[in-house]
């Protein structure tokens, strides 16, 4: 039974029931279906589907020709499906319930969008296809375009940056193309405590040196300790705003004031720009270039969902080297420049991102999301995400720590740590406790500025109703890792497979099919 203690949701004792469960002959647990390794179900000297004998041809590989056997199982139609069917049935989804993925923003991919997107002449386009046959989704890209770049308050904006991080690479190769095109070559990208992990990452790729600037002890950019490194060697800084401690950056104005009086640039991670949009502009802040997750703020579908799309936005400043090629309204007709040549914007363009322009279905779907809620409904999906947000942290405040609930409202997500926890329990023993309570485990470990942090985004699109149910969830198992429930150590038990060894995996990985292998993983 659920009672409420002061407004908040509460649970009782979580039963272990599925310990004392008799066995079934078969594995099977009612329609969860236990099965065999794939290799197991089908013979590997045995195909499925019968083919004609391959012609005898002298191998192009030379000495790099397989030889042997490729090992694979031959199963039927039936067999395929079933095992196939089986996984999916495994599988979690935002379509099944919440997922508390902090910095990940898995929302609900609205049907609509997704109708749009399998419009003949939007899901059957070729990137070879004559412009002349494919106005309307030129037309559709420029538009697009023109939203991002209002909402932003930037200059300009690159379309064809595949992710995230593609984009961080696309705004940091403007800013070197930048500084070179004014004789002045640096080699420092500073990196707050509080950016997202890619951030480091892509400024080592671009050949940087990249290093950090502390954080305040309420979760915040250090501004004094960021005034004191900046200097002539500095090309840029790389700061998340929303931070990924769930807080917004206040003084980014002053930041970015301090940067460009010391020659150089901010580029802003906009992961988190779903907790802003229709509030916040980044080009208001000083902002010179940033990513938008189109999965993240623009409901397009994310990470197996994909393909990822992560358009640039650019300051005046940095417009001249943006990426080619660029939808163009010339006349009454749309046109994909491509020169690497131009005379007014993009100049002295720093080349190409990809082959193509971008993601097409991405594109689709986000101006559709963004058509269909409108400048009054974008302003209320950052409301709304930061309301849920504020209301897991302030609904768990008393029952875990809360490392910067002092620090304000948190935005977009609320982020706890594994203090108070009892001795010997840890986050991941919560996290392992959410999957036999039905939910995806939140974001663990990360930031990393807190530890055993655990990072919960609900998103906007989840109710009141939803919230609640995962709040209790997350209450009673954080109650009972604070009384030293032993049982909690061994979760999930209601999963298709218990908890693993992921040290073990992750050092002696089982990547290939052998009868040793499976013999070494039995074991």
């Amino acid at each position: 039974m659920t009672m409420l203690k002061e407004g908040r949701p509460t649970a009782p004792q979580a039963v272990n029931e599925a310990d004392s469960a008799p066995a079934t002959v078969t594995g099977n647990r009612a329609l969860m279906l236990e099965e065999a390794l794939i290799f197991e179900i089908g013979s590997t000297d045995t195909t499925g589907v019968d083919f004609a004998e391959a012609p005898k041809v002298a191998s192009r590989l030379g000495n790099l020709a397989r030889t042997d056997g490729i090992g694979l199982p031959g199963l039927s139609e039936q067999e395929t499906v079933r095992h196939y069917t089986r996984l999916s049935r495994q599988n979690y989804a935002i379509d099944l319930g919440l997922f508390p993925l902090g910095s990940c923003t898995m929302k609900h991919n609205p049907r609509l969008n997704e109708k749009v997107a399998r419009m003949p002449g939007f899901a059957d386009l070729h990137p070879l296809a004559p412009q002349s046959t494919v106005q309307g989704a030129l037309a559709v890209i420029h538009e697009l375009a023109q939203w991002l770049v209002t909402l932003t308050g930037m200059h300009s904006v690159a379309m064809s940056p595949k992710a995230g991080a593609h984009g961080e690479l696309c705004g940091l190769l403007a800013i070197r193309s930048a500084l070179e095109a004014r004789g002045d070559a640096r080699s420092v990208i500073l990196v707050p405590e509080s950016a997202h992990g890619t951030n480091p990452a892509t400024a080592a790729f671009c050949g940087y040196k990249v290093e950090d600037i502390p954080a305040t002890p309420d979760g915040r950019v250090d501004l004094e300790a960021l005034k004191a490194r900046l200097g002539p060697d500095v090309a840029a800084v790389m700061i998340t705003n929303p931070n990924t401690c769930g807080l917004f950056e206040r003084e980014m104005k002053t930041i970015s004031d301090a940067v460009h009086a010391a020659g150089a640039f901010v580029y802003c991670d906009g992961a988190n720009f779903n907790a802003i949009v229709g509030r916040v502009r980044p080009g208001d802040l000083g902002v010179d270039a940033m990513h938008i997750n189109l999965h993240k703020t623009f409901s397009t579908p994310h990470g197996g969902g994909g393909p990822g799309s992560g358009p640039v936005v650019l300051s005046e400043a940095l417009t001249p080297f943006a990426p080619l090629p660029f939808v163009e309204k010339q006349g009454d007709r749309f046109v994909l420049v491509e020169e690497e040549t131009v005379e007014d914007h993009h100049a002295s363009s720093f080349g190409r991102m990809v082959a193509f322009h971008g993601q097409m279905g991405m594109f689709t779907r986000a101006l559709t999301y963004i058509l269909s809620h409108g400048a009054d409904g974008l302003r209320q999906v950052a409301s709304d995400a930061v309301l849920n947000a504020n209301y897991i942290l302030r609904s768990l405040d008393d029952v875990l720590d809360a490392p910067f609930g002092g620090s304000g409202p948190c935005m977009h997500e609320a982020l706890f740590s594994d203090k108070g926890l009892a001795e010997g329990f840890t986050t991941l023993d919560i996290a392992k406790g959410l999957i036999d309570e039905g939910f995806h485990p939140m974001t663990m470990y990360f930031p990393l500025v807190v530890h055993g942090a655990m990072l919960v985004e609900p998103t906007e699109t989840e109710s009141k109703a939803a919230l609640d149910q995962f709040i209790l969830a997350l209450r009673s198992l954080a109650e009972r890792a604070k009384a030293g429930d032993e049982a909690l150590k061994g979760a999930p038990y209601f999963a298709p497979r218990r908890r693993l060894d992921e040290t073990l995996a992750a050092r002696k990985p089982v990547l290939t099919w052998t009868e040793g292998a499976l013999a070494q993983a039995a074991e």
